[in-house]
Formats: structure tokens, C-alpha cells, sequence
């Protein structure tokens, strides 16, 4: 239930997640169900991506390795913490798990789902760790060629079980060592398996948000400082060597999307090498007066009498904190027959006024039950935190979004009692 009401609001990847999760439902229902679980999930209409955080290796569900094959949008990925491979070690470590049962493990799961990508976590140093049981570990690393692998060396921690029962008797110049040569051997083994994906098609984000989920895609290209996606864009196809064959039409959405990003270039355009990219868009014969015509210059009748409504009627100023707050209501927008993009733009209009330095728009949603949240500021004012604390929302420093729950007189409250909180930075 939980899964289809996110879903109804947008989202699209779930991650579950526990730190043994492939234990799930022994302490509810006194037998593993993460394998129910999973499909469960899976099987809820408009669920993307379903990605599984942190499997144990003992006793591992084997139903679960049938419920990833068969079902498309399971993340072919799993996180699993091994921690080690001689049965000296594991034994010490109170694993209850042994070497062969370990190799048996990840032969099982390559087999049973194909192309599926292994991170684990290993240690090198535990105590009584000795140079036979590192080179049984070194060996199988070679062997299981993981796709991701993390390692560490051991540290005593107080109060866990090692710490109580051994003494850390293995010197840090040599577990240093040893991480060292486990981390080489990996990063041999990680070279390959990216060399074997050339010729593939894969899955990549290029975007310029905050704190990109990274395990969306095979490859994340995430930029926050960049004016806009398609100036990440722009510079990878010139890495590529791609400008020579880029066409007009490719030249012009790129520069579209830039200058739309950046409100005509009017903020978060100030580096120099934007203008040495629209340079170069420029000699593709792009004419950028066309553009902004087309897309700034296409409004209704209606729209902009709703500004003028907007504008004259529904924009409060709070002159003593250079802030502003406008409100519009789904019965507003059925009035100046409202459609989708005639609010584009509205929220930057406050900031024309000599000394404001934000604007809140709050909007009714024509689908949902929510209001929707948009910020601007300009200068150092940082709407991205305003959005996070209290419109359970986020983004860039001067461009941030978020939503609240109805009614919107309510969403209202919220938005004064977010700017007095952040009075000392207006």
C-alpha cells in the first residue's frame, strides 16, 4: 500500500534496504519473505526500478535469486557483504558460513541471474588473519570478479565480539600492505569489466541536480555547478569529438535548454565559459533571437491576464524581509483557462522589485491534493535549504521546489514561518 501511494505521487526506484535484508519477515512471520517482498513490490504498477541494500551471505534465499530474473524492473544488483573467504577467518569472525559454502554462493548467483553485478565488502587484518588465509582471499577475488568491491583494514572497535575475545595482533604496516594489494588486484579486475561494456547499450543519467542517485544508471554524469543538463550535455559531445557532425536543430535545443534554465540568462550564468559554448552554437547557425521569441513570445491571451491578475491580486510583498509570497487556486485557473506552462516564469516576476530577494509561489495542483512549491532567489540566498527544511522539497541555491499538503491557507503559514526562520540571510 505504502509502495502504490508513492507511486501515485511520482516516484518511480524503491530501495529496500536493512542491514541483513535478506532476513526480513524471521522475527514477523518466524520465516524469510524478502523474496515475497521484493515481487511484491516489483509487481505494483509504475514501480521503475527496484533495488535490494544489504544481503547476508548465510542461509541466503534462493527463491529471491527467481524473483530478480523474472521480474525486469529488479535492479540486476546485489549488495553483499562477504567479508571474507578462509575459513580461518569467517570462523573468527562468527560468520557461520564457510569458504566453500561462499564460492557455491556466487557461482549460484551468476547462474541463476544472468549479468547481474556483485558489490561486496571484504577485511584484510582481522586477528589471526595469516599470510595463507590472505592469499585465499586474494584468490578468490580473482576468481569472483566483482563488479564493485570495497575493503578495509581491521580496526578494533570496542564492545564487538572480536575486540573481547582477540588481541589485534596483526601489525598496521602489514594490513596496510595487504589492503593495498587486495585494492590492486581489484582495480585490475574493475578495468576489465568496464572494457568487456564497450559495444553495449546501457542506461546513463546526464543531469545537474543535487546528490544524483548514482545507482540509477550504469553511468551518472551529474554536474550541480553547470548552468543547465544541456550545458553538461554540450560539453560531452565536444569531448566526444561529436561537434563537427552536430546538426542546427541538435545546436538549437541545446542552447534552448540553457537559456531556459537560466531565465534568458539572467542568473546562474556568470561564468565566461558559457558564452564561449553559445559561441560555438552560434557558428552552427542557430538564431538565438528566434529561440527566445518562440519560446518566451508564445503565450495566450488568457495567460497573460492571469498575470496581471496574479500581479495585482494575489502577490503579497513582506518589504521588511525583501521577500515575497503569491498564491493560485485550482478555481483561479479554471477562470483564465489555465494550461499546463502558463505559470513558467511567474515565480521570477517579484524579483524585479528593487532590494526583494525571494519569491514563493504556491500553486494547487489540478491532479493532486497538494500545493505545488516553487522558490527564487537571487544572490547567496539559498532557496535549495529553505526547500529541504520546510517544503519537503530541494534544488539549486537560487531555484528550488517542493510540495505541502492541502489546504492552501495552510501551505501559506508555512511559507511565513519559512522566511521569518530565514530572516538573517534576507
Amino acid at each position: 500500500q505504502e509502495v502504490r501511494l508513492l507511486v501515485e505521487q511520482g516516484v518511480k526506484e524503491f530501495q529496500v534496504i536493512a542491514q541483513e535484508l535478506t532476513y526480513y519477515g524471521v522475527d514477523l512471520y518466524h520465516e524469510r519473505r524478502i523474496a515475497q517482498l521484493v515481487e511484491a513490490i516489483a509487481e505494483v504498477p509504475g514501480v521503475e526500478w527496484v533495488r535490494l541494500h544489504y544481503a547476508y551471505p548465510t542461509d541466503f534465499p534462493m527463491e529471491l535469486l527467481r524473483v530478480m530474473r523474472e521480474h525486469n524492473n529488479i535492479c540486476r544488483y546485489l549488495d553483499i557483504a562477504l567479508q571474507h573467504c578462509a575459513d580461518n577467518v569467517l570462523s573468527a569472525m562468527h560468520r557461520h558460513v564457510n569458504s566453500q559454502q561462499t564460492y557455491e554462493l556466487i557461482e549460484k548467483l551468476r547462474a541463476e541471474v544472468p549479468g547481474i553485478h556483485i558489490r561486496t565488502t571484504l577485511m584484510v587484518g582481522h586477528p589471526g588473519e595469516t599470510e595463507e588465509d590472505f592469499k585465499q582471499l586474494i584468490d578468490f577475488v580473482k576468481w569472483a570478479r566483482f563488479e564493485r568491491m570495497g575493503a578495509f583494514a581491521y580496526s578494533e572497535e570496542e564492545g564487538t565480539y572480536s575486540a573481547l575475545h582477540y588481541q589485534d595482533d596483526i601489525p598496521q604496516e602489514v594490513k596496510e600492505a595487504r589492503l593495498s594489494k587486495l585494492m590492486r588486484v581489484q582495480q585490475a579486475i574493475s578495468a576489465d569489466v568496464q572494457e568487456s561494456k564497450v559495444g553495449q547499450t546501457m542506461r546513463v543519467i546526464i543531469d545537474r541536480h543535487l546528490n544524483p542517485d548514482r545507482n540509477a544508471a550504469a553511468l551518472t554524469i551529474s554536474h550541480p555547478q553547470m548552468c543547465s543538463t544541456c550545458e553538461v550535455v554540450l560539453r560531452l559531445l565536444l569531448q566526444l569529438g561529436g561537434y563537427e557532425d552536430m546538426a542546427t536543430r541538435a545546436a538549437a535545443a541545446l542552447y534552448t535548454g540553457m537559456m531556459t534554465d537560466t531565465g534568458g540568462f539572467t542568473y546562474n550564468s556568470n561564468s565566461p565559459e558559457i558564452y564561449q559554448l553559445i559561441s560555438l552554437l552560434l557558428a552552427k547557425g542557430i538564431d538565438k533571437d528566434k529561440i527566445y521569441r518562440n519560446v518566451f513570445n508564445t503565450y495566450s491571451e488568457s495567460r497573460l491576464r492571469l498575470t496581471g491578475y496574479i500581479l495585482y491580486k494575489k502577490l503579497d510583498f513582506y518589504q521588511d524581509r525583501r521577500a515575497s509570497i503569491f498564491t493560485l487556486t485550482r478555481s483561479e485557473m479554471t477562470r483564465f483557462n489555465f494550461i499546463r506552462g502558463d505559470a513558467e516564469g511567474l515565480v521570477n516576476m517579484p524579483l524585479q522589485v528593487k532590494g526583494m530577494r525571494l519569491s514563493i509561489s504556491l500553486r494547487e495542483d489540478t491532479e493532486r491534493d497538494v500545493v505545488r512549491v516553487s522558490l527564487r532567489s537571487v544572490d547567496d540566498f539559498p532557496c535549495n535549504k529553505m526547500a529541504e527544511e520546510f517544503f519537503n522539497g530541494g534544488g539549486h541555491l537560487n531555484a528550488s521546489g517542493g510540495e505541502l499538503p492541502f489546504p492552501l491557507s495552510e501551505a501559506v503559514k508555512t511559507a511565513e514561518r519559512a522566511i521569518e526562520a530565514y530572516a538573517h540571510l534576507l
